[in-house]
């Protein structure tokens, strides 16, 4: 599957049902020593939790590891974290 191709695709968290927007609007993190992705990095503005309050400068990180299904229209991950945590620079 090509990278644009995945681009297209829905974003949606499996634990809170939470829809993220589109994997376009996120930014691709690759190891530089494999090439292989090791996550996704989504903006502050890119999370709509309904009924919460959003944090200043929040950033939400999908890891490649979370990934349970990519379908026709949808990318569905098991959950997100905080911060990315570095885990290409091991």
């Amino acid at each position: 599957m090509l990278l644009s191709e995945l681009a297209e695709k829905e974003l949606i968290e499996m634990e809170n049902g939470v829809r993220y927007g589109f994997l376009a609007e996120t930014e691709c993190i690759f190891d530089a020593k494999t090439g292989k992705i090791v996550g996704f990095e989504m903006p502050a503005q890119m999370v709509k939790m309904p009924f919460q309050k959003k944090k200043a400068g929040m950033v939400k990180y999908i890891p490649w590891s979370e990934i349970i299904l990519i379908g026709e229209d949808r990318v569905l991950f098991q959950k997100t974290t905080s911060t990315l945590k570095h885990a290409y620079d091991d």
